[in-house]
């Protein structure tokens, strides 16, 4: 992470005011003027005249004239803080964020896409609900008091948890491998825990999952469940036999920080997660490659899965899924194409709702035209016979 720079002392070499940008002088390349950084980012001068008195971004170099001037390095450091901002930090927050000294750019802005999209989710959600208050009010149905507030908590799995009951339940096969993989582990913390599906039986397990929908959906019987997210673990170092996480770590803003939170907290991990890294993958599932492309939009820029298994220093190993897959998770219907035509299993899988409704609608009608022709069968007549395929699902052993 590139630090704040104190301004030029008489080491530095002066810049004339009214070089343009990117033109050198002695030593020192490609400043930019305060005015003309002020422009590029939609903020004022006095903005960064502030930022500069807190020093929270200081600028390298002053021109003749004394004006700031900002390196390539001061320009990021900016970046970062004003997408911290607009996502609502606090200037003092965003101090931390932007020093912490573990976290280098790549990693900035792998964390700012993940805020992004849940910004994004966010908003997709609202507008579902908002979508749904007109259609009750044009029916003449008055939404209550508590519905109408709602709209404002709205968030990705609140829009499809209550679908969850029906379509993902535990796969004994695959949860099978999960809890081979945890050993002898008596201890356990399931970190996204959702609905407490793959939650070993015989084990003293605790759950965290961030989502109240998802809370409120587990089973009486079930194992008691932390309010929190996977890259602040409320638990001390070593608390733990095993931590694991099932098919969740997408949904995380910073995987690689929840990936060693985990480690932190447990002398085991076990994960269950996808590898998008290779570029067969996205030929690999005729779904995502005949009718669903956005799909590859989804997951760029997520951390690979040797960079996920390097983080807790993992062994990966490749998880096959039955034909007969019990649960419904995205690519659990490879044999059952028809499924994907069913309103209530699209809406228990995170992928649909994130494609938005106009990619959902065409990949709708172009699979249910190719069922009914014959086509798909012709395409993918190699499936038939399959018991079990592999697409892309990774285990994480550390």
């Amino acid at each position: 992470m590139t630090p704040a720079h104190a301004p030029g002392g008489t080491d530095r070499a002066a810049l004339d005011p009214h070089v343009a940008s990117g033109a050198k002088v002695g030593d020192v390349a490609e400043h930019l003027t305060v005015g003309r950084v002020a422009g590029l980012a939609g903020v004022s001068v006095r903005t960064l005249h502030h930022y500069d008195e807190i020093g929270l971004v200081q600028p390298s170099a002053r021109t003749a004239a004394g004006y700031r001037a900002y390196a390539a390095g001061d320009v990021e450091r900016l970046r970062e803080v004003l997408a911290y901002r607009r996502l609502g930090f606090g200037l003092r927050e965003i101090a931390d964020l932007v020093d912490d000294p573990a976290t280098d750019a790549v990693a900035h802005l792998h964390r700012l896409r993940g805020l992004l999209l849940e910004q994004r989710d966010r908003a997709t959600a609202m507008v579902a609900a908002i979508d749904t208050e007109l259609e009750a009010r044009a029916m003449g149905i008055r939404t209550t008091s508590e519905d109408q507030l709602k709209v404002f908590g709205a968030r990705l799995y609140e829009s499809i948890g209550s679908a969850y009951p029906a379509t993902r339940r535990t796969e004994p096969r695959i949860a099978a491998r999960v809890w081979e993989a945890l050993g002898d582990a008596r201890t356990v913390l399931n970190v996204g825990a959702g609905t407490g599906s793959y939650e070993p039986p015989d084990r003293d397990v605790t759950a965290v999952e961030p989502s109240a929908v998802m809370r409120a959906q587990r089973p009486a019987d079930a194992a008691p469940c932390v309010a929190a997210g996977a890259e602040s673990l409320p638990f001390e170092d070593g608390s733990f036999d095993a931590a694991m996480a099932f098919s969740t770590v997408h949904h995380w803003h910073d995987p690689i920080a929840g990936l060693r939170e985990m480690r932190r907290v447990a002398r085991r991990v076990v994960v269950f997660t996808h590898d998008s890294s290779d570029a067969g993958w996205r030929n690999r599932f005729w779904l995502s490659r005949d009718y669903l492309p956005e799909v590859s939009g989804l997951v760029a820029g997520r951390p690979s899965i040797d960079q996920l298994a390097r983080a807790i220093g993992a062994r990966i190993e490749p998880v096959l899924i039955p034909w007969d897959c019990a649960d419904g998770f995205f690519e659990a219907y490879w044999r059952r194409p028809e499924a994907y035509l069913e309103e209530h299993v699209r809406r228990a899988v995170s992928v649909w709702t994130r494609v938005g409704p106009e990619a959902e609608r065409r990949a709708v009608d172009r699979l249910r035209e190719d069922l009914d022709s014959g086509r798909w069968a012709e395409r993918n007549r190699d499936l038939v016979d399959l018991g079990a395929a592999e697409l892309g699902l990774r285990l994480l052993v550390a």
